[in-house]
């Protein structure tokens, strides 16, 4: 496989939960995520941006391999992916959580949560697993790593705690990187040293990234492309630059208006912010799913139709009728 071709490729991807009433009657679905398609090439940031509930950990969990796809196709590296060769996809890709605290097992010290992972998937000669912990603890600036190997998840602080979480998923080489809003839990100060970790590392190794977050304030600082979602779609699709500048679709501009902005000029650009709440997935509006909440909404239209994607501008793309 070529190190400039597509690492990740993710078509038509449908995860419905299905809904039981009394344990057994059948009572409907959870369409959490309902027709995602994108491809992610080696060394590719993508950021997926939107409000709890849009799905973004859902298409998290599917492409880890946690969630069964209802429908649609996972191609990893050029091999489609199937309960057969999970355990495959799984070496092949990191996962950063988002509470560390939660994440360590607490009753295992910093060199016994690093060498687990080489322990399961056999990796290695015991002088090798130990010289590859000692790798990623330098990689991750827990330094002097002899003071770090000793240590429990409750002696490390929330900074520290997040970069082990991230040597833990890079201990195995993977060839993508998944975090789930791995900073949310932390302080401000902290969070931009986090997400700089993260890049150098990313670049480094020529990593593939899928940044999952829902505040736009950060994507600017870590990735290349940016995906909004939306009720289990995906309604915009643009690199950050022409997202941040020309924001198209209006749950778009909505979440970059609730983004704190000590400019007051700047706060004046998007004062569309939506009133109501994000629609029930068992039964989604019909037409656009935003439509309920949209105040540039056109009858007859956005309540009845399903946008495609619209292309207003090269490599810009928009589900949303006020662009066709």
């Amino acid at each position: 496989m070529q190190q400039d071709g597509v690492l990740l490729s993710v078509r038509d991807l449908h995860t419905w939960y299905e809904l039981r009433k009394f344990g057994f009657i059948r009572a409907g679905y959870v369409r959490a995520l309902d027709g995602v398609s994108f491809d992610l090439r080696f060394g590719e940031a993508l950021t997926i941006v939107g409000e709890s509930g849009s799905g973004k950990t859902t298409l998290l969990k599917t492409i880890l391999g946690l969630v069964p796809p209802t429908k649609g196709v996972l191609e990893f590296a050029g091999q489609p992916v199937t309960t057969k060769n999970l355990d495959w996809l799984r070496r092949q890709v990191g996962y950063v959580q988002q509470d560390p605290y939660g994440a360590l097992p607490p009753f295992m010290n910093v060199r016994r949560i690093l060498l687990e992972p080489l322990l399961v998937n056999k990796v290695g000669r015991p002088m090798e697993r130990e010289a590859r912990i000692r790798e990623v603890l330098e990689e991750v600036r827990l330094v002097p790593v002899e003071d770090f190997l000793p240590k429990f998840p409750h002696m490390l602080s929330g900074g520290q705690q997040q970069r082990l979480v991230i040597a833990r998923a890079l201990v195995l080489r993977p060839r993508l990187i998944v975090a789930d809003e791995p900073v949310s839990m932390l302080d401000a100060s902290v969070r931009v040293e986090i997400l700089d970790l993260m890049r150098r590392i990313q670049r480094t190794h020529n990593l593939g990234v899928i940044y999952i977050t829902h505040d736009l304030s950060t994507v600017r600082y870590f990735s290349e492309w940016v995906f909004i979602m939306y009720a289990a779609k995906v309604v915009e699709k643009a690199d950050v630059r022409e997202i941040v500048r020309n924001p198209l679709h209006p749950y778009t501009r909505a979440l970059l208006a609730a983004i704190p902005d000590p400019d007051y000029e700047n706060s004046l650009r998007f004062k569309d912010v939506p009133p109501g709440e994000p629609p029930s997935l068992v039964r989604p509006p019909e037409g656009c799913r935003f439509h309920p909440r949209c105040i540039h909404k056109i009858g007859g239209l956005c309540d009845t139709e399903v946008p495609p994607e619209f292309a207003p501008a090269p490599g810009h793309r928009v589900s949303c009728w006020l662009y066709r």
